[in-house]
């Protein structure tokens, strides 16, 4: 099942169910009008989406409309809690080689994670607006998943359970902003504005043979106005699962229904697959050459970042951004 949310009905969206091929959806207000009152009541109203799912794939819905993702908000177009993991290890390396700094041997057994910015995503084609280049404008593609309710203290095996959702994000930085921010010691605030949630979410069933052990093995494709950037296989070098993430999130708290859980920056160690964002390629010409020669983001550029199945067919969608100069 493929879920989405049009940017009409207010700030929580429409929900919509999206057809496989993400051509067709229809509205499903009569079940729940936005995603966040779904998962609020999981059990209940899943199968009956479903039940939609199935009649659309099968040319049987009523009131079905082409889909434009132009009119697509994120799929939660705000959320209760955004917790980012870091759980590629590759990346972590290679940002603390550059910096001459080994990585601590509890990163190998305790995953990295921070409280991240919930309030608002964009959508899948919304424009990153940024005040200035000299911000550092970063791209980082990463996967998301998103719960239900999570008890606290539940293992992984049980925190395995309470995912529902799979999806992309584009986690954007502010990477010149960043140093600054870590120095007093207390986290990111200024250096991560809005990220972007792909078009849609997916069901794990929906993933057969990608989705094993709570974690998705398919690449992960970046572009950078129209050139390929990296496409490194999320389901490579993941150091910490998903399931692993969601419990570590919850060891002290319960999770709320629609909490979503990133992965971090996805990055193997095969260099020759390119990254997923600008600051681990940046690392990698500093290790070689003593300096980095790729610049951030500009405005005017754009980014797209997508993952394909088998076939290749898009999953979720692509979320395709522009930068753009912030204005009132």
């Amino acid at each position: 099942m493929k879920l989405g949310s049009l940017k009409r009905g207010g700030r929580d969206g429409t929900l919509v169910v999206v057809s496989r091929d993400l051509k067709y959806a229809v509205e499903v207000g009569s079940i729940a009008a936005t995603l966040q009152q779904a998962l609020d009541g999981w059990s209940e109203v899943a199968p009956r989406l479903n039940a939609v799912c199935e009649a659309l794939d099968q040319g049987r819905a009523h009131a079905a409309f082409a889909v434009d993702f132009d009119e697509f908000a994120a799929p939660l177009p705000r959320a209760y809690e955004f917790v980012d993991g870091s759980a590629y290890l590759p990346h972590v390396e290679r940002v603390r080689r550059a910096r001459k700094a080994e990585v601590p041997q509890s990163f190998y057994v305790d995953p990295l994670m921070y409280q991240a910015t919930s309030a608002a995503f964009l959508g899948p084609r919304d424009p990153v607006q940024v005040v200035s280049e000299d911000y550092g404008i970063d791209l980082e593609a990463e996967v998301v998943v998103i719960t239900d309710d999570v008890p606290m203290a539940s293992t992984p095996a049980q925190a395995a359970d309470r995912i529902q959702l799979v999806g992309l994000v584009n986690d954007v930085s502010l990477r010149n902003l960043i140093p600054d921010e870590l120095a007093k010691g207390f986290g990111f605030l200024q250096s991560k504005p809005r990220s972007a949630l792909s078009p849609v979410l997916v069901t794990p069933d929906e993933l057969t043979g990608y989705w094993k052990d709570s974690v998705l093995h398919r690449r992960l494709v970046t572009h950078i106005d129209g050139t390929l950037f990296g496409q490194p296989d999320a389901g490579t070098d993941m150091q910490f699962n998903f399931a692993q993430l969601v419990a570590h999130a919850a060891k002290t708290r319960n999770l709320i229904a629609g909490t979503i859980v990133g992965s971090g920056t996805v990055a193997n160690q095969d260099e020759s697959v390119g990254a997923s964002c600008l600051a681990e390629k940046r690392m990698l010409e500093t290790i070689r050459h003593g300096r980095p020669t790729t610049p951030f983001l500009r405005f005017g550029q754009r980014v797209r970042i997508e993952m394909f199945d088998e076939a290749g067919h898009s999953i979720f969608g692509a979320i395709e951004q522009e930068i753009v100069r912030w204005s009132v």
